[in-house]
């Protein structure tokens, strides 16, 4: 079974379902229409108690750039508002739903895109791929919880380096920190990862969710703290004038001359 939609194309084989973002043309960046979709798949297969796995992956040669700046700032809603009610439904779907996912990293997870990818319970990544947190670019806070997340991985100084740095995390190193499970060839994301859902599938199901659940439950909701604070001071720097020179530089390919 296929469905499509613009922005996100599910399929589902045997007890798998595979979660596609399909916004090639941007790089998988995410607008409105691909947060609206992308958190309807996840809550339709959360909630289907005959879906065992789950997938996430990009069509195109990108996991997900990021929020799609092209898009700009929402003019009725604060960005800490957008990040509350538009991102943190599809995280909350990938991190409380009673079941695996797994990130098919097929190509480049920056920005929030790299905050779903550390979301997930498992990850595949293939051996071109990369993961970037752009945000000192354009003068923003890393979101998505990726604060929490890089530094459950990597503790404070390599997390915050990296951040700081905007330093380019190529697919060895993301293996060697613990940030993904398995790196192969870009040819073989994808079908890895269907045979490692296929096989997790096999497994006692509530077994699964309750290991999940416990995992989950040990972090002691630090990640929720962090997505708070994050979207509070996302608030504070979108739209600043070093944000509008980052963003500027961004789309002009040049270096941004920040005043603070």
């Amino acid at each position: 079974m296929t469905e499509s939609e613009d922005t996100c194309i599910v399929s589902r084989d045997g007890a798998v379902v595979t979660i596609a973002i399909n916004r090639p043309e941007s790089m998988n960046g995410f607008n409105a229409d691909l947060r609206s979709a992308f958190a309807e798949a996840l809550s339709a297969a959360g909630s289907d108690a005959s879906v065992r796995a789950v997938i996430i992956t990009g069509n195109g040669r990108a996991f997900s750039a990021g929020a799609d700046l092209g898009a700009g700032f929402p003019e009725d809603m604060t960005i800490e508002q957008q990040l509350q009610r538009h991102y943190r439904p599809s995280f909350q779907e990938i991190v409380s739903m009673p079941k695996p996912v797994i990130a098919a990293i097929n190509g480049a997870a920056a920005g929030i895109g790299m905050s779903y990818a550390l979301a997930c319970d498992l990850a595949v990544m293939s051996d071109s791929a990369f993961m970037l947190a752009p945000f000192t670019n354009i003068s923003l806070v890393p979101d998505g919880g990726a604060t929490f997340l890089m530094q459950h991985h990597l503790g404070y100084k390599r997390a915050f380096q990296l951040c700081a740095e905007t330093e380019r995390i190529d697919a060895q190193r993301c293996l060697n920190y613990g940030l993904v499970n398995r790196v192969v060839p870009a040819d073989e994301v994808l079908g890895n990862a269907q045979q490692w859902a296929a096989s997790l599938s096999e497994r006692a199901p509530l077994s699964l969710a309750a290991t999940k659940l416990a995992m989950r439950e040990a972090q002691l909701g630090a990640w929720e703290r962090a997505f708070d604070i994050e979207a509070r001071l996302q608030k504070d720097l979108a739209g600043s004038d070093d944000n509008r020179e980052g963003v500027a530089a961004f789309f002009e390919k040049r270096k941004p001359v920040f005043k603070g």
